[in-house]
């Protein structure tokens, strides 16, 4: 790539795939052609008729070996990728004749593998989940964060019903993260620094099996963050009492009505939201001023 070099006909790995994906420059990784640019010219080489938008290849005119051609280079690192000849098959008219070494394919399946790897959910209960997803909604990295019900014995279980404190459900959030930009300790952070840990099945003015601080793991990586979060904030005295959040298995997660859904934003000159909410994410955005989603 760096010599100009020209591999033999025929020989590339990548003459014959025909895997959906995305063909990156061998040496920097920019991206410059999708599964469905390419197609078998029977050149030897793997050849597409179009590049991906936004400047990924440079042309240079190249008259070396007695010929005249045009040399395609990669955009960002001025590698030598092949040469661009205008007698393509397809509408482009334009034939990118690549060598397979100078090419790095990441099939879609990777691609969607890794950004699954990326994303995680965790399910808490810090009394009103009002109050919760209003918080976690302004955290950088969180994606999704919606109020419902778990840990009880009633399947489908209604608003009133996990009220009446019956079903042994706790209003919880069910967040989803990319752990990329967030952690599960910050989003334990923030779930310690925004409710009372200490109170038994209460929150202030709400009180019942329903209003219980717990956490929902759903691995063994999240029970023991949890668990030595929970043992170093004891340790510290951070609290005046001892810590009774829960650690439960995480078994189902009962989404809550719609209009239950973003609540806050939708409802902030309700009492309730200017009374009880508000203090709340208040008290969070100062703590966590640098890690408040960008407006």
């Amino acid at each position: 790539m760096r010599q100009k070099g020209t591999e033999k006909p025929f020989t590339g790995k990548l003459l014959l795939n025909k895997e959906k994906g995305v063909y990156k420059c061998g040496a920097c990784g920019n991206e410059l052609f999708t599964d469905d640019m390419k197609f078998d010219s029977e050149c030897g080489w793997p050849s597409f008729d179009k590049e991906i938008a936004g400047g990924k290849i440079k042309t240079v005119e190249d008259n070396s070996l007695g010929m005249h051609r045009t040399e395609i280079n990669c955009g960002r690192c001025g590698s030598h990728l092949g040469h661009l000849f205008n007698d393509g098959p397809t509408e482009t008219g334009l034939r990118y004749c690549v060598n397979s070494l100078s090419l790095e394919f990441v099939s879609a399946k990777d691609q969607q593998q890794k950004i699954t790897n990326t994303i995680d959910t965790i399910t808490l209960g810090g009394g009103c989940y009002w109050c919760v997803e209003a918080i976690y909604q302004q955290l950088e990295g969180v994606k999704k964060v919606e109020s419902g019900f778990s840990g009880g014995h009633v399947a489908n279980p209604s608003y009133e019903e996990v009220c009446s404190g019956k079903t042994g459900h706790a209003e919880v959030v069910q967040i989803t993260y990319d752990n990329t930009k967030t952690s599960l300790e910050e989003i334990l952070e923030v779930f310690f620094s925004s409710h009372d840990p200490t109170t038994l099945n209460r929150q202030g003015d709400d009180v019942g099996t329903q209003y219980r601080s717990v956490i929902f793991f759903r691995n063994q990586g999240q029970q023991r963050q949890a668990k030595d979060i929970i043992q170093a904030l004891d340790k510290e005295h951070i609290y005046n009492s001892p810590i009774v959040t829960q650690e439960v298995a995480f078994d189902h997660f009962y989404k809550a009505p719609d209009n239950h859904q973003n609540y806050y934003s939708q409802n902030k000159q309700q009492p309730y939201c200017r009374l009880v909410i508000q203090p709340k994410l208040e008290k969070f955005e100062k703590l966590f001023a640098d890690r408040l989603k960008k407006k």
